[in-house]
């Protein structure tokens, strides 16, 4: 991933990152779930949902529709 893309969404529940990437999506926003939980421990780390600097303002006000 280049340093064009920035973390909009931290959660620990995959399917939870999958709603998020898709109501980005349904939104016009290119998002991408990046999955860092440990292979081994999978209660060990977390799943992240980035988008292309350019769509970070308008992915964070979306995701704070999405999260309340």
């Amino acid at each position: 991933m280049d340093d064009n893309w920035e973390i909009v969404y931290n959660t620990s529940e995959q399917y939870l990152a999958e709603m998020a990437q898709q109501m980005l999506r349904d939104n016009g926003i290119e998002a991408v779930v990046m999955d860092k939980k440990d292979s081994a421990y999978p209660m060990i780390g977390h799943i992240e949902v980035m988008v292309e600097k350019e769509n970070l303002s308008a992915a964070e006000k979306l995701i704070k529709k999405f999260q309340s």
